[in-house]
């Protein structure tokens, strides 16, 4: 069975709901999408938890070097991170009961995300989490 993302009223539903994101492979390097994304993110509201090793913090919030350090359970994981390293974090957000995970623009791991769907996490693959926050909110002004 092929994984498909969830339809638009969903994705939309999911946007409207969520207010910390945990940002795996966030960057500290402005040049880096991980950054901007994360920025923008911050700039409209959202609360941008930095998920990164050997970074003490990335946009004035404090980095953890995996999702188990993590204070709190973030709404939503948003993975930039290489394909072969979302098998990983599925199991940490299975494990931790983090119920929604985006995973990035170019990144796909189609096991992972079914997996991560049969364990009860809404998964959204290969889209980007800013430019959907921005459509959405484009069109409900």
């Amino acid at each position: 069975m092929m994984f498909t993302n969830p339809d638009t009223e969903i994705i939309r539903q999911l946007l409207q709901q969520i207010h910390t994101v945990a940002v795996v492979g966030l960057s500290p390097n402005e040049s880096r999408p991980s950054f901007r994304v994360a920025r923008g993110l911050q700039s409209l509201g959202y609360r941008i938890i930095p998920v990164r090793p050997m970074v003490a913090e990335v946009l004035g919030e404090t980095a953890y070097p995996d999702l188990e350090s993590l204070p709190e359970l973030p709404d939503i994981v948003d993975v930039f991170r290489a394909a072969e390293q979302v098998p990983a974090i599925v199991e940490s957000c299975i494990k931790l009961g983090i119920k929604h995970l985006w995973l990035q623009e170019g990144i796909i791991h189609e096991a992972a995300a079914r997996r991560a769907q049969t364990a009860g996490i809404t998964v959204v693959m290969n889209r980007c989490l800013w430019r959907d926050v921005m459509q959405y909110r484009e069109q409900n002004s």
